[in-house]
């Protein structure tokens, strides 16, 4: 399983959990069963409030989930439309948020959850 994380640097396991998924400067697409991490900048980077493209961002990789500090309600809305769940990730390395969603302790992000606009988290 691939499980996305929205990560404000490239510092491997230690890289900080960033607190909203369309404004994150990288990506971390972590394989849970190798425990392989791949870091990819966020082409869409610098993108309209309201007009994020989460699939576009991660295109090419098979995700299944996002481990994030908040997102954008249309950012929900797509992913989950592409069968991928979002959950609320704390503030704190990618190690973290990987062994608390291993451990079935982050709550998924509903549409009732999500942030109003970028710097919410």
């Amino acid at each position: 399983m691939n499980i996305c994380v929205p990560v404000e640097n490239n510092d491997g396991p230690k890289s900080a959990v960033y607190g909203h998924f369309g404004s994150a400067p990288f990506f971390a697409i972590c394989e849970t069963e190798s425990g392989k991490v791949e870091f990819m900048d966020n082409g869409n980077l610098h993108h309209e409030h309201g007009h994020c493209n989460p699939l576009g961002a991660i295109a090419g990789k098979s995700v299944s989930a996002i481990l994030v500090g908040g997102i954008g309600a249309r950012a929900l809305e797509r992913l989950n439309a592409g069968g991928i769940k979002a959950y609320r990730a704390p503030q704190g390395p990618l190690s973290q948020a990987l062994e608390l969603f291993r451990s079935g302790k982050l709550p998924e992000i509903l549409p009732s959850d999500c942030c109003q606009g970028h710097g919410c988290h």
